[in-house]
């Protein structure tokens, strides 16, 4: 059962900037499916979560690509995945307040759900998306650059690492994800050693080490990269 909470919509209208003609479309953008209605399946901000995910990606494309016409095209999809990402959604979605105002069940919220990023993150993409519905593409788009801006200064730090180059070279070659697998823990257990082995298919395997499983994955990752030709290695002094 949704845990009923009195909010008031407009201190969040006017976080966003936006007076809603509809407000019952702000509404349903922060419902999460946990509060939805059995009787009613589209009662929850799932579709205008899709909706407002294409709305966000058009707007930052669009805002890359005026901001900055000297880059290419894998710098700014290297880019624009660093802005739509969950993480960026999840932190505006925080920016708002967002975790305040969304309406679900009780055992949802007692899990810690207003703090979840997916769930802050899929509710941002709601919100815009109702934006979008309730006033149009310039509205949301005004608000997206807006709220996006500051992630700008971000983007030079949003460098690629070998996993993100290895699944971008399988995809350009129309190849299945790499996969990793742990191969061995060994040491300690405050000084641990993984071995790590990434696969890709119609490509032979390769292995790398680490302190923890993330950096023998980008171990793993960098060797086959070297390997195949994609990176070369730093040079040495």
């Amino acid at each position: 059962m949704a845990k009923r909470r009195i909010i008031d919509l407009s201190q969040l209208s006017a976080r966003l900037g936006h007076d809603f003609a509809e407000p019952s479309l702000l509404k349903l953008a922060l419902t999460h499916a946990s509060a939805r209605p059995d009787s009613k399946p589209n009662e929850d901000n799932e579709r205008l979560e899709f909706l407002g995910d294409r709305v966000l990606g058009l707007a930052i494309a669009e805002l890359l690509t005026n901001r900055f016409p000297e880059e290419s095209e894998g710098v700014l999809a290297r880019w624009f995945n660093h802005l739509v990402r969950t993480e960026t959604c999840a932190e505006i979605g925080q920016s708002w307040d967002l975790g305040d105002f969304i309406i679900m069940s009780g055992g949802e919220a007692g899990s810690g759900g207003r703090g979840k990023k997916t769930i802050l993150a899929n509710t941002c993409e709601a919100v815009l998306g109702a934006i979008f519905a309730d006033a149009g593409y310039d509205v949301a788009r005004g608000v997206i650059h807006r709220d996006w801006e500051a992630y700008l200064g971000e983007l030079e730090e949003a460098a690629p690492d070998a996993k993100s180059v290895l699944q971008e070279w399988a995809q350009g070659r129309q190849l299945p994800l790499p996969r990793y697998l742990e191969i061995a823990r060994e040491g300690p257990d405050h000084a641990p050693r993984f071995t790590t082995e990434v696969q890709v298919e119609g490509v032979a395997p390769e292995r790398g080490e680490g302190a923890n499983k993330r950096q023998a994955e980008q171990a793993a990752a960098f060797a086959m990269l070297v390997r195949e030709g994609v990176w070369r290695p730093p040079a040495n002094d």
